[in-house]
């Protein structure tokens, strides 16, 4: 979906007045409409709309979420720590300008998948809390309009969010003195955080071979990584019932695999992620697992009364 801000609506209304201009300026008129055109194409994601399927509006758009938990070990320290993951995927209307979920229909308004994803673990005494969210057009027409994370622990908490305007914004801020805040613009590329949610959309259109790819905020910021693109090699292998995207970073020593459903409606049955992890001696190659444990349809945001607290039980958490 295409979205213009007040230059760009200028920009028109200039072309509009230009092309009642004699023919001996349509040649500056044209290159006029070429530049506004360029700085389109450059400021927004246009690529070709993925026609939605009577399965997927049957699927999404029955007014509930998508609640899916796992048992999770997680690599943090240089050991493996048991936890919970939930992964909430919904559909919504998100607003084009603001980049926040819209309050009401407007004409601009951008159908996405949203998902939420948790992760939930103690290293020793004290516990982690993380949650990432990534905001993906359903018309698999584009990159995430948005992604967010953030991390608390007793040390402190950490929070960044990028927005997908004509180049990727980034605002980060954490209690480390070397990242503190910090504002950059990236290129845009692949987000490894939005391959999540195009597994659920269209896994047969996700990228393969070499390409750029900026890894999940999660693991960047966790790991101090610098935020940027880094070389990566991405494979989609399918067997039988189930399919497993991979992706492998050289430069990071890292891989990712996801493992889903390869009928629709494509459900994360779980994940690996094998990376170093720890400081000095303690540092080592591990692998972090998610396992599924219950999947669930519900409206949740009207179930926040006591009485349903027993829905947790039903998802293992």
């Amino acid at each position: 979906m295409k979205r213009f801000n007040y230059t760009i609506l200028t920009q028109v209304s200039v072309l509009m007045l230009l092309t009642t201009f004699s023919c001996k300026e349509k040649t500056v008129v044209d290159k006029t409409k070429m530049a506004l055109n360029t700085a389109v194409e450059k400021a927004f994601d246009t690529k070709e709309e993925k026609p939605i399927s009577e399965a997927f509006k049957a699927y999404w758009y029955a007014g509930e979420a998508e609640i899916t938990s796992y048992q999770l070990e997680q690599a943090r320290y240089g050991e493996l720590r048991e936890g919970s993951s939930v992964l909430i995927f919904v559909t919504e209307p998100f607003l084009a300008e603001k980049q926040v979920k819209a309050d009401g229909n407007r004409p601009d308004n951008i159908p996405v998948l949203k998902l939420n994803s948790t992760k939930n673990y103690l290293t020793g005494i004290y516990p982690y809390s993380i949650m990432s969210s990534s905001f993906y057009p359903v018309k698999d027409n584009g990159h995430a309009v948005k992604v967010s994370f953030s991390s608390q622990e007793w040390c402190g908490q950490v929070y960044a969010q990028l927005n997908n305007r004509e180049t990727f914004e980034v605002l980060s801020h954490s209690y480390f003195e070397t990242e503190a805040d910090q504002s950059l613009q990236l290129e845009k590329t692949t987000l490894e955080n939005e391959l999540w949610n195009k597994i659920r959309i269209n896994p047969e259109g996700l990228p393969v071979g070499t390409l750029q790819v900026i890894p999940s905020m999660e693991y960047i910021r966790l790991t101090h990584k610098p935020l940027q693109a880094y070389n990566a090699t991405a494979v989609l292998h399918q067997e039988g019932a189930f399919s497993t995207y991979e992706i492998n970073y050289p430069e990071l020593g890292r891989t990712l695999a996801i493992q889903f459903r390869t009928a629709f409606p494509h459900l994360i049955e779980g994940w690996k992620e094998s990376f170093k992890s720890g400081y000095g001696s303690n540092a080592k190659v591990l692998t972090s697992t998610a396992k599924k444990v219950k999947t669930i349809k519900s409206p949740y945001w009207q179930k926040n009364s006591n009485r349903f607290l027993p829905l947790r039980d039903t998802l293992g958490l």
